[in-house]
């Protein structure tokens, strides 16, 4: 899918995939406390198209909109399948500010809802995502892998270059969206064998299974839906069997390990006040958080309750905490 807008845009971005490793493979000097299942990194070659038809209309059922092919990979353009939806789109959300500042609306989808590599930022407060973006531009919010990730690099250069204003225009545009279920939580001991698609996974055309072991799989069930970014299609998640339970009783007690998460995020995990509701958000998502304040790469001010709360916790208990906020209706 071609990457269209700012001058350079291309070169700078098809750089950034190259240099990201291959899919699963640590790069960088990753501990194992980072595990590289969790940051799928497209193949080299992925992000750009150079053979794509600029005439091209796209489509995805159900919906009678279409777009030119070429502008579905243009940073400075939310493709807005839906638009009664969701409230009109400021200019900040659907179009950014060439040459810095990406259409939010582009990663984070016209209505809020995100993808498993972005946030999905409907219904927060903009209080929050507000304090979010300031702490991505002052480097206290950082993801915790060490090597590229796309997705999280593009966020950091957009909070470098917008300006309060736009901040506050799209924060206070998101808080008033409303998120949906986007996760499919089923718990599997194998699963389909999987590659790489737009940073989360599919199933191989080749078929087969694969062991799922201690992971949280978030894969796209219509490749063709998620690159084309519709902001309805539904991720199949695959979890360890048992994670619910075990995530809902970390949750509501803690265990015996930690604080319940319950305490701060509210009944339901829905959140209470400036606390960011967890209830049906992006499971692999939650889980890079979770390891982002374990391993201090989140350390704003707004964090720093989380980082007793995930000192004592296994990778497979927080893979058990994100599946179960998965499994609530937002």
């Amino acid at each position: 899918m071609a990457m269209q807008g700012a001058p350079g845009c291309v070169a700078v971005l098809a750089a950034l995939v190259a240099a990201a490793a291959a899919p699963c493979r640590a790069v960088d000097g990753a501990s194992a406390d980072v595990p590289g299942w969790l940051y799928p990194l497209n193949p080299p070659s992925a992000g750009t198209t150079p053979h794509a038809a600029p005439a091209r209309r796209v489509r995805i059922p159900g919906v009678a909109t279409s777009f030119p092919e070429a502008e579905l990979g243009d940073l400075f353009f939310a493709p807005d399948w839906r638009p009664a939806s969701h409230a009109p789109m400021p200019e900040i959300v659907a179009r950014g500010r060439p040459p810095d500042v990406y259409a939010c609306g582009y990663c984070h989808s016209p209505s809020g809802q995100g993808r498993p590599e972005n946030a999905a930022l409907a219904g927060l407060p903009a209080a929050y995502i507000i304090r979010q973006v300031e702490d991505f531009r002052s480097g206290a919010r950082r993801g915790a892998w060490p090597g590229h990730y796309l997705p999280s690099e593009l966020m950091a250069g957009v909070a470098q270059h917008a300006s309060g204003d736009e901040i506050a225009v799209a924060a206070g545009y998101f808080e008033r969206q409303t998120l949906k279920a986007r996760a499919i939580v089923r718990e599997r001991a194998r699963v389909p064998r999987l590659r790489v698609i737009g940073w989360v996974y599919a199933a191989d055309p080749s078929g087969g299974e694969e062991p799922l072991g201690e992971r949280l799989l978030e894969t796209a069930p219509d490749p063709v839906r998620h690159e084309r970014r519709d902001d309805a299609m539904r991720y199949v998640v695959y979890a360890p069997p048992g994670s619910v339970a075990r995530g809902g009783a970390i949750a509501r007690t803690g265990g015996g390990v930690t604080a319940a998460c319950s305490s701060c995020h509210g009944q339901g995990l829905k959140g209470v006040g400036l606390v960011p509701p967890l209830a049906g958000r992006s499971p692999t998502y939650l889980l890079r958080q979770l390891l982002a304040f374990q391993t201090g790469a989140r350390r704003g001010p707004g964090g720093g309750p989380m980082q007793p709360v995930v000192a004592a916790l296994a990778i497979g208990q927080m893979i058990d905490v994100a599946a179960y906020a998965a499994s609530l209706p937002p």
